[in-house]
């Protein structure tokens, strides 16, 4: 090991070079009184990323040291800024005391702050999980099967399960992990992760990982969690448990457990898929109106992280959704038998007065919660009786509720009483700042209080007798935290002052002194003062020891919590917007009478409702229709109807039924990955490989556009042999939208396709988009009409006409009828004088005259005159 020469710098700079090597390539932000600072680069990169001044702190080694700095008490807010940039901290404290260091204050790296391993509420999205992951392929250059591990730190989650490799990316689209850590010699890349580290290899070998989980859960095999047939995602937990460990520098009692994962358990949503859905952001990447923003009306963070991972794993399987849609009946039964009490309202306005009790529970189990954390804790816990009553009055024999009932009821009353006598009634924010420990919890600091807080009647007493004694009416006796007590008398009376004074401090009009008296009392106060804070910072320390003990059983209590808090926005949604139970049958299946799409009927004034039958016997639609038809909302709708079913909640439509679902995928518009090598039509292809290859009879499959990338017929040949495959061979339910018109004869040639379009009526005033889904094809593609609605000038629609016109005559066996011409079915081209006089005409029509200044009048002649008068030679 290379041993680095600190000799040469200062004795404040090897400390911090030392320290530094540890940090690595983590920014060290460094203690020093009311300031965290950074040196040398990390100065560089801190005051670039964070906005910083950039400054000089003298020099060692004879070289000037960069130096950027931010106060201790807003280190928050910049670690926040930080960790969104995907950047990485280490927190270095003062250990020693500075009354008793010789040279620097002892000082160490009490934690490290990385993206996936954030516990503070204030670093934390309130709505969302922050996940940290871990991979391990069985061969790094070709891996055929994967190992992952990942933990939800905040919340004390610990899962693992193996999967093939090509299934990596769309597992990772299901966590979103905010970090991702592999070993060295495997390089991955995964854009979506804030941040990817590669750890040594040694960290994932088998006796290393298996030590490191063998140690923490205290067992001699790990046969007992079931990973004795998961080689990979074992040394993939191994190696994620050791890394998060040594970020928050302790055990990590509140992982006590780990769980393999059944991925057979969840329909799969590929990333594509999720983003085209719009499960939780939009397809720009805003959070709203996201499907999650609109059905969320959770009263608690932990419920609306609860709804986010439901509508990221809908389940293939019956049971447990029906157990939650029976729930939910309950719920909204409730509440239409009593209108007038609402009982679900009164639910959610108990379930709003609680904290993040699942992130509180971590916090107490790592040592590192607020006072005010426990204050807000001692408060919620007071309103567990409503919501057990609620709860009581609900419950119609459901299984479910009994056990959250048994696990809320199960919460020691115990933890309760420790809060209301140990935590003050408004504690302060940090422990330093004292007042955080309840008066008549300890008789020591009592005293100590009553000793440091009650001075005013000897300062009165004093100032009394001083006054008198001096003859000095204005003498005062004040406090303060610089120069703390002192006699403080005006600068003409300065000189009348009694020998024992001693000038403390000199102002412009006053002279501020000291007595041997008042010194003393001040060194009985102020030892008071720093004895009560160091009281109760051993009394809180033994508080959270004390609180440690129920921080499992609160967990339980807030898992529970989450889950009503999230039935009960089921609810609330069904209610408020007309949604109705779907029935969950054992084949494949999806029928929806009168469907709506959840977004989107928030957004618009007046949404078409739409039906969709598919089943075994018509497992295809061919929707056709004009662009803006609604063909694409269509499609989204049937998804997220039969998405939200697999969820357990309720659907919007008169009535539905859906059947198990295996994988939901989505080829819809165009993209590129100019940068990977890969064009529109090549995503594309790649995109419909992936469906042709993983869809099966369980699948709902939407395809939109298929084709478009490339030339006419090479297109419509692709779009006519995938749909072909999918209706023959995948046999899964799929809704295949396309301006092909000749795709619609499958449905003549082939049994299990139908076809069914978006209605659209031309008026006086151009086409009128009706969005009612109708059975058969739709007879034209309003391709032109719609152009022509966009602004495309009228000399160009005129030509565009033609040239339709042409190709029809000589392509299609059934042309399309001509959009413009009730008579002839070809239109002459247009001279370049007809389509200027075509265009001038086109913007007088526009024109509104009455509405025109001169001056604007005069410009627009100008204008004109510009563009369609031949210059004078």
């Amino acid at each position: 090991m290379t041993h680095t020469d600190y000799s040469h710098h200062t004795p404040m700079m090897r400390q911090y070079l030392q320290l530094k090597a540890q940090a690595k390539s983590y920014l060290l932000f460094y203690r020093m009184g009311d300031f965290y600072e950074l040196f040398y680069e990390d100065a560089e990169k801190g005051a670039r990323l964070l906005n910083l001044t950039l400054t000089k702190r003298g020099s060692s080694n004879g070289e000037p040291i960069p130096m950027a700095g931010v106060p201790f008490h807003s280190l928050e807010g910049y670690l926040a800024r930080l960790v969104a940039l995907g950047e990485s901290i280490a927190i270095c404290e003062q250990i020693g005391d500075p009354a008793t260091s010789k040279g620097p204050v002892e000082r160490q790296i009490v934690r490290i702050v990385t993206p996936g391993t954030l516990t503070d509420d204030a670093l934390l999205p309130a709505k969302s999980d922050r996940i940290i992951a871990a991979i391990l392929p069985d061969t790094p250059s070709a891996p055929q099967a994967m190992g992952i591990a990942w933990m939800n730190l905040a919340s004390g989650q610990f899962q693992v399960y193996e999967c093939e490799s090509r299934l990596l990316d769309t597992q990772l689209s299901r966590l979103q992990p905010a970090e991702l850590l592999h070993a060295e010699q495997h390089r991955l890349v995964y854009p979506d992760a804030q941040s990817q580290v590669a750890l040594p290899d040694w960290h994932f070998a088998a006796d290393n990982a298996l030590q490191v989980l063998l140690e923490h859960f205290q067992v001699d095999s790990m046969a007992g969690f079931g990973l004795d047939e998961l080689p990979l995602a074992t040394y993939a937990a191994g190696a994620l448990l050791r890394y998060v460990k040594h970020t928050q520098a302790q055990q990590l009692a509140h992982i006590q457990t780990i769980h393999i994962e059944q991925l057979g358990e969840f329909v799969v949503l590929d990333g594509v898929t999720r983003k085209n859905l719009e499960l939780t952001e939009t397809i720009s990447g805003e959070a709203k109106p996201s499907l999650f923003s609109t059905i969320d009306h959770c009263a608690t963070p932990m419920g609306a992280r609860l709804l986010r991972r439901w509508l990221h794993q809908p389940l293939r399987h019956n049971p447990t959704i029906l157990q939650r849609q029976r729930i939910v009946t309950q719920f909204v039964q409730k509440e239409q038998d009593n209108a007038l009490h609402s009982p679900l309202r009164a639910l959610q306005k108990s379930l709003q007065r609680f904290p993040d009790l699942e992130r509180i529970a971590t916090r107490i189990a790592l040592g590192t919660v607020r006072p005010r954390e426990l204050a807000s804790l001692r408060d919620a816990l007071q309103l567990l009786p409503n919501v057990q009553n609620t709860l009581v009055a609900t419950n119609q024999n459901s299984h479910a509720l009994d056990n959250w009932l048994q696990t809320i009821q199960g919460l020691s009353p115990d933890l309760l009483h420790l809060l209301q006598q140990a935590v003050a009634n408004e504690p302060a924010l940090l422990i330093r700042d004292g007042g955080v420990i309840a008066d008549g919890f300890d008789a020591e600091l009592d005293e100590l209080r009553s000793l440091a807080n009650d001075s005013g009647d000897f300062l009165l007493k004093l100032e009394a007798r001083e006054r008198e004694r001096t003859g000095i009416s204005t003498l005062k006796v004040e406090y303060n935290r610089v120069h703390g007590f002192f006699i403080e008398v005006s600068r003409a009376q300065a000189d009348n002052v009694p020998t024992e004074y001693r000038r403390r401090q000199t102002l412009k009009n006053a002279e501020r002194f000291i007595t041997p008296e008042l010194k003393e009392w001040e060194d009985k106060v102020l030892s008071a003062k720093e004895r009560s804070l160091n009281r109760e910072k051993i009394l809180f320390d033994t508080l959270l020891a004390d609180l440690a003990l129920y921080a499992a059983s609160l967990s339980a209590v807030a898992a529970a919590l989450a889950e009503i808090d999230t039935l009960a926005s089921f609810a609330r949604h069904a209610l408020d917007n007309n949604w109705v139970a779907p029935v969950l049958s054992e084949q494949a299946e999806i029928h929806i009478q009168s469907g709506r799409h959840p977004v989107v009927e928030h957004t618009i004034e007046q949404f078409t409702a739409n039906s969709c039958e598919l089943d075994l016997s018509q497992r295809l639609l061919m929707i056709t229709g004009p662009n803006m038809g609604g063909k694409s909302t269509y499609m989204r709708q049937t998804a997220l109807i039969a998405l939200l079913a697999r969820t357990g909640s309720y659907v919007p439509a008169e009535a539905a039924t859906v059947g198990p679902l295996d994988r939901i995928f989505t080829r819809i518009g165009a993209a590129d990955d100019l940068a990977g090598g890969r064009s529109t039509f090549m995503m594309e292809m790649t995109e419909a490989a992936a469906i042709l290859a993983g869809a099966t009879a369980n699948s709902l499959v939407l395809m939109d556009e298929i084709g478009r990338g490339t030339s006419t017929y090479d297109g419509l040949s692709l779009a006519w042999a995938i749909a072909l495959r999918l209706l023959q061979h995948n046999r899964c339910l799929t809704l295949f939208a396309t301006h092909y018109f000749e795709l619609t004869r499958l449905a003549d040639e082939q049994t299990g396709a139908a076809n069914v379009h978006l209605a659209a009526a031309e008026t006086k005033e151009g086409i009128a988009f009706l969005h009612e889904v109708r059975p058969g094809p739709a007879s034209r593609s309003y391709g032109i009409q719609v152009a022509q609605r966009a602004g495309i000038p009228a000399s160009v629609i005129q030509n565009a006409t033609a040239e339709l016109a042409r190709l029809e005559q000589l392509h299609a066996p059934a042309p399309q009828l001509n959009l413009f011409n009730t008579g002839s079915t070809t239109a002459p081209t247009l001279s370049p004088a007809q389509a200027l006089a075509l265009d001038l005409q086109q913007q007088l029509d526009q024109v509104k005259l009455d509405e025109l200044s001169p001056r604007a009048a005069l410009d627009l002649l100008y204008q004109w005159q510009t563009l369609y008068l031949k210059p004078e030679s």
